[in-house]
């Protein structure tokens, strides 16, 4: 049987294959450019290979100490942040997909209220500085513990999960306490994952609550590095701007070597997780 070609089959494949191109272009340029000799970077002759190969920006990335303590914090918050983000959203989630919970209806309306008007940077700063968050690693976490969109998700995969698993669990002598943690939870590992996956993208990538709730320059994620280091050419900010050296210009080179190290480890936990990804957003949108 010969395959059937359409008009709009080939449109398909030419938008996604320039989607493709456009997503990945600028991580193959950097790394052509971290990779380069510093002549070629000035002369702006790399494009998308090498040219004069070498490994000499990620040695003196490596060998920053600041690198490597912004690395550990980052992973503090990213590994810590997620895991309390994931058991508030999954308790959450599951106790709005009871029905029979007191005050279901309203405290769902309240909680979808939320995904539309809050209440704003500055009373959100002042509420973490009365709790003594600021220059804290749970001003890191606490904050954004709860994500309305991912408690949604998390309240809509488990209305659908079927009655019989609650009344089995029941029947064993088990509390509502014991049947989410030994039989809603294991077989919710999809949702759990993608949202996982959302929280920790999050977190990673977090630059807006470090500029907020952190003083102390040994506390900042990679993030913060990164923003000071792409400023670092333009204006000249500290200690925290010098990277490889004493001189607060950094070259381009430089910048996407720490770019390409910073960004990679978390590109690199999508494949581990990408068989529960699609099924888990797709079980929590389309039951509702």
């Amino acid at each position: 049987m010969k395959p059937k070609f359409s008009l709009f089959g080939l449109c398909n494949v030419l938008i996604m294959l320039l989607v493709i191109v456009v997503t990945l272009y600028p991580f193959v340029y950097m790394l052509a450019v971290s990779l380069s000799e510093d002549i070629y970077v000035l002369k702006g002759e790399v494009t998308l290979w090498p040219k004069g190969f070498n490994l000499k920006m990620y040695e003196l990335v490596f060998q920053d100490p600041k690198i490597w303590l912004a690395y550990k914090n980052t992973l503090i918050y990213v590994v810590l942040g997620t895991a309390v983000a994931l058991i508030i959203t999954a308790m959450g989630g599951y106790a709005l997909s009871r029905k029979d919970m007191k005050f279901h209806k309203p405290m769902t309306l309240l909680i979808v209220f939320t995904m539309f008007f809050s209440g704003g940077m500055i009373p959100t700063f002042l509420v973490v500085r009365s709790l003594g968050l600021i220059d804290t690693i749970w001003g890191m976490v606490l904050p954004g513990a709860v994500n309305t969109w991912n408690l949604i998700i998390m309240r809509t995969f488990f209305s659908g999960m079927p009655k019989e698993v609650e009344e089995s669990g029941r029947l064993d002598g088990l509390n509502d306490i014991g049947i989410f943690f030994r039989l809603v939870l294991p077989l919710s590992k999809a949702v759990i994952a993608t949202i996982a996956l959302f929280y920790a993208v999050g977190l990673w990538n977090n630059f807006m609550f470090p500029l907020l709730y952190l003083r102390d320059p040994n506390l900042f994620p990679l993030q913060v590095l990164l923003r000071n280091l792409v400023l670092a050419g333009n204006v000249a900010s500290g200690d925290v701007t010098r990277i490889g050296g004493d001189s607060l210009i950094v070259e381009d080179s430089l910048k996407f070597a720490t770019i390409m190290v910073s960004t990679l480890p978390i590109l690199l936990v999508y494949p581990f997780i990408q068989k529960y990804f699609v099924k888990g957003v797709m079980i929590g949108a389309v039951k509702g």
